[in-house]
C-alpha cells in the first residue's frame, strides 16, 4: 500500500516543500489506511444512525461533536510533534532508528497476538488487579444520572402511550395490536386470531422455556388464567426460542406439560410475531383491550399486582363482573450480581481461559489460578460451538459468581450425561436438579444446580463424567 501511494505521489508538483494540496491528499490517504480500522466502525455507526432516522439538529450536533472529538487529539499530536522535533534535534537526527524500533515493537506485538500472549497478559492483569476497571461505569450509578436516563427513556413510552403509570384513572390508548403471524404449531388451542377475539381482553406473553426469568412469571400467568378466563381473559403464550433446541416441538410440548401451562401457546420459531411487535425481551407482556388496542406493556419480571390491576380494569371495560382480591403468589427476589453467562463463542464475553477459542472444533483449554469475579474458564478438551460448548470426559468448567441460585441451560447428545457440581471445592447446597452433587442431563432444558441459604460470592466447578453434554448458558437468581 505504501509503495502504491508513494508512486502516486510522484505526480504531485515537484519542489523542496510538500505543502501543496495534492501532496497532503496523498499523505492523508496513506494515513487513512492506518486510521480507518480504528475509527471506521464507530464512524460508520454514527453515520448509519443519522441516515436511518430523521436528520435533526440534534443528530447534526452529535455527529459534529464526534468529528471534533476525533480531530482535535490528532491536531494536538501533529502540532506537538512538530514542536518536539524543533526543540529536540536528536529525535530528528535519529528518526529513522526510532521508526525502526517502533516497527520492531509492532512486529513483536503482532506475534504476541498471534500466539494469544495478549490474552494471557490480560488474564494476568485481571488476576493481579481484580478491581481494575471497576470504577469505569460508576458514573451511571450516580443518582442524578439515573434520574436523567429514566426521564430520557420514558419519552418514547409517553409518545406512543404505552406503559404509562397505572395511577391514571383511565388506561392510555396505544397502537393496534399486531396479529399473531400464522405458521407456528399451537398447543392447548386451535390457531387463534386477535381479530376473532374482539370483545375479550388478551395478554400476549413472549417467552422461551429455558429462560429462568420466564419461568418465574409462570405462577402468575397460571393464576390469572384460572381466575379470569371465564370473565373474558385470553392469555396467548408466544414461544420465541433463544436456543436452537428450543425450536423442537416435542421439547416445547414437554416444557408446557412440566410447567402446567393450560392457556393457548404458539411456536414462533422464525420470530415473525416477535418482530411484528418489535419485541426485544424475554419475558414480555402486551395487554390488549376488547377493541384490539395495546393498553399496557411490561418487560421482565415483577409488577405483578400492577399487571393484574390492568387486567381487571380492561375486563371491567367489557362489562364483566370482576372477582374481588388479587392472586397471591410469593414475590421472587433476585440476588444475583453476576450477569447471564453464555458459553458458546458467539456471545461469550467473560472467558478467562487464556487460549484462543478454536471455533467449531476441539481444543485444549486451561483455567487461571485466580479466576476474576464474574468470569468463567474451560479446562480440558472442549468443542466450542456458536451457541454451546461441549466438553470431553473429565473436562471441567469453572465459574466465579455472586448470587443465591445458579442455573445451567444444558442438553445431552442422545445418551444421558452426568456431571458433578462443586461449590468452593465441596459438594453442598444442592439445587432442585442436583442430587448429592450429581446432575443428570436427560432432556433439553434449564437445570437448577445451586441453592444457597444466603447470597454470596463463590467458586463453582463442574466436572463432566462423560462427553455427552452440551452446555449453553449460566443464569442466576
Amino acid at each position: 500500500m505504501e509503495k502504491m501511494f508513494s508512486n502516486l505521489s510522484r505526480f504531485a508538483p515537484s519542489g523542496q516543500t510538500k505543502h501543496g494540496f495534492f501532496g497532503g491528499l496523498i499523505i492523508g490517504l496513506s494515513l487513512g489506511l492506518l486510521w480507518t480500522p480504528c475509527v471506521g466502525p464507530i464512524l460508520a455507526s454514527v453515520i448509519s444512525l443519522a441516515i436511518t432516522g430523521t436528520v435533526t439538529f440534534q443528530a447534526f450536533i452529535i455527529t459534529l461533536s464526534y468529528s471534533l472529538g476525533t480531530s482535535i487529539p490528532m491536531f494536538i499530536i501533529m502540532i506537538g510533534g512538530q514542536n518536539i522535533l524543533r526543540r529536540v534535534p536528536w529525535i530528528l537526527t535519529n528518526s529513522a532508528k526510532i521508526q525502526k524500533a517502533f516497527g520492531v515493537v509492532m512486529i513483536i506485538t503482532a506475534i504476541g497476538i498471534f500466539f494469544n500472549l495478549d490474552r494471557k497478559f490480560q488474564t494476568f492483569i485481571l488476576n493481579t488487579f481484580p478491581n481494575y476497571g471497576v470504577g469505569l461505569t460508576k458514573f451511571e450509578d450516580n443518582q442524578m444520572v439515573k434520574q436523567k436516563l429514566k426521564e430520557i427513556n420514558q419519552k418514547p413510552m409517553e409518545e406512543t402511550n404505552i406503559g404509562k403509570p397505572m395511577s391514571e384513572l383511565i388506561l392510555p390508548k396505544g397502537p393496534s395490536a399486531p396479529e399473531i403471524i400464522p405458521g407456528g404449531v399451537w398447543f392447548n388451542s386451535k390457531p387463534l386470531k386477535l381479530s376473532e377475539l374482539r370483545g375479550k381482553v388478551v395478554v400476549i406473553d413472549f417467552w422461551t422455556y429455558s429462560c429462568i426469568n420466564c419461568q418465574r412469571t409462570m405462577p402468575y400467568l397460571r393464576s390469572w388464567w384460572e381466575k379470569y378466563k371465564d370473565k373474558g381473559l385470553v392469555i396467548i403464550g408466544v414461544h420465541s426460542p433463544e436456543f436452537e433446541f428450543e425450536k423442537n416441538e416435542n421439547n416445547v410440548a414437554r416444557a408446557i406439560s412440566d410447567f402446567k401451562l393450560t392457556y393457548p401457546i404458539v411456536q414462533d420459531n422464525d420470530f415473525a410475531t416477535w418482530q411484528a411487535y418489535d419485541n426485544h425481551y424475554w419475558p414480555a407482556k402486551y395487554f390488549i383491550d376488547k377493541d384490539g388496542i395495546i393498553r399496557f406493556t411490561h418487560f421482565g419480571e415483577g409488577a405483578y399486582d400492577e399487571s393484574e390491576e390492568v387486567i381487571r380494569k380492561l375486563l371491567a371495560e367489557t362489562g364483566s363482573v370482576i372477582p374481588t382480591g388479587f392472586v397471591s403468589n410469593p414475590q421472587y427476589e433476585v440476588y444475583s450480581k453476576t450477569p447471564e453467562t453464555y458459553l458458546g463463542y458467539l456471545r461469550t464475553q467473560n472467558l478467562s481461559s487464556p487460549e484462543k477459542i478454536n471455533k467449531d472444533a476441539s481444543g485444549v483449554y486451561t483455567s487461571p489460578q485466580n479466576l476474576p469475579n464474574n468470569y468463567f474458564a474451560y479446562e480440558g478438551v472442549w468443542n466450542i460451538m456458536s451457541e454451546y460448548a461441549s466438553p470431553a470426559k473429565s473436562s471441567k468448567l469453572h465459574l466465579n459468581f455472586e448470587s443465591k441460585e445458579v442455573f445451567l441451560v444444558a442438553r445431552s447428545k442422545g445418551k444421558t450425561s452426568s456431571f458433578k457440581v462443586y461449590l468452593d471445592g465441596e459438594l453442598k447446597y444442592f439445587g432442585e436438579d442436583n442430587h448429592n452433587g450429581v446432575v443428570n442431563v436427560d432432556s433439553d432444558r434449564l437445570y437448577k444446580l445451586i441453592n444457597l441459604p444466603t447470597p454470596g460470592r463463590h467458586i463453582l466447578k463442574i466436572e463432566f463424567e462423560d462427553g455427552n453434554a452440551e452446555v449453553y448458558a449460566f443464569t442466576f437468581g
